[in-house]
């Protein structure tokens, strides 16, 4: 039986493994420039987040019809659930697919209708965070939030995710605060290539409440105190940052730095069909190469379940907790 977790950082879209890629676009009649599965997997290699994006964004095609986003959604619930995780924050991207055609309405309502059943079919509670895609325009996200408004009961919250260089969190503050009025959560990917700027930006201008990535936040001694002070969630994704050649080998990997300096850090899995493991995967990852011990895994564990947007439900969190405090490592 795996650690119980909860899983942050987490884009629905990276959850696309090679095989559904090509029983989607069989069933859509979409033509894959990839003879096999094994050939599409040889793709999955990366130079840096550009290289990953284009594959990324290319494979979407396949993607068009509810079932579809349902069929995506429960196959990573699946595998999610096996590996402990108890509750699920996704990131999705409208942008993405509304540029190829495909409503919000059927995204969401695809979505919804594995989501709406992961508890009772995977043991999985889930939330829906609406990603916007920095390298599109602060008019697009805010045409995408309008778009957004009918289907408001499903989604907890907001995101920034994509190329993140040269697209600073300021370029979004409109979005933001409209997104604030409207009782949304709001997070931010910032620190992941981009400098520690952008994670001081991303906590002023946009007002988030967690930093997804954040890597690079130990480049300045001042911003990391203000984190650790305000208790401020860092969602780290390991195997993703060594396949995206942000951190050369994951024994590198500053995350035991990061713990020591009382930053409230959590592992997820990104984009885990593309980069090589799911929730537990990442765990079993840094347990070995970092030599993290059961008590700092449990400690990851814990601030998983602290730094979820639970508030409307603390006897569950309660409970996710208690199942960490109680597990027994073998």
């Amino acid at each position: 039986m795996p650690l119980p977790k909860a899983e942050l950082h987490l884009h629905i879209e990276g959850t696309l493994e090679p095989e559904l890629a090509f029983e989607l676009a069989a069933r859509n009649g979409v033509e894959l420039p990839y003879a096999d599965t094994d050939e599409l997997r040889k793709a999955y290699r990366f130079e840096d987040l550009q290289s990953f994006l284009n594959l990324y964004y290319e494979l979407m095609a396949v993607l068009r019809t509810e079932r579809d986003f349902e069929d995506l959604a429960d196959a990573y619930l699946a595998r999610a659930a096996a590996q402990g995780v108890r509750h699920a924050e996704i990131f999705f991207d409208p942008q993405a697919h509304i540029a190829r055609g495909v409503e919000m309405g059927t995204v969401v309502e695809g979505l919804w209708r594995a989501l709406g059943s992961s508890e009772a079919n995977h043991g999985v509670s889930t939330q829906l965070i609406l990603c916007f895609l920095r390298d599109e325009s602060a008019e697009s996200a805010l045409e995408t939030l309008e778009a957004a408004k009918p289907y408001l009961d499903r989604i907890v919250g907001v995101g920034l995710d994509s190329a993140e260089v040269g697209h600073p969190p300021v370029k979004f503050r409109e979005v933001y605060e409209a997104a604030a009025r409207l009782g949304l959560r709001r997070v931010a990917h910032a620190g992941e290539e981009g400098p520690p700027s952008y994670i001081v930006e991303a906590l002023d201008v946009l007002g988030v409440e967690r930093i997804d990535h954040g890597l690079r936040c130990m480049e300045d001694p001042e911003l990391v105190s203000r984190l650790v002070r305000e208790r401020v969630p860092l969602t780290l994704c390991p195997l993703s940052n060594v396949r995206l050649r942000t951190v050369d080998v994951l024994a590198d990997h500053p995350l035991p730095a990061m713990l020591d300096a009382g930053l409230l850090c959590t592992v997820n899995s990104d984009d885990p069909a593309y980069f090589g493991g799911y929730a537990g995967d990442n765990f079993d990852a840094v347990r070995s190469a970092l030599g993290l011990g059961e008590e700092r895994l449990r400690e990851l564990a814990r601030n998983s379940f602290v730094a979820s947007f639970l508030e409307h439900d603390e006897e569950r969190r309660e409970r996710y907790l208690a199942e960490v405090e109680a597990y027994e490592f073998s």
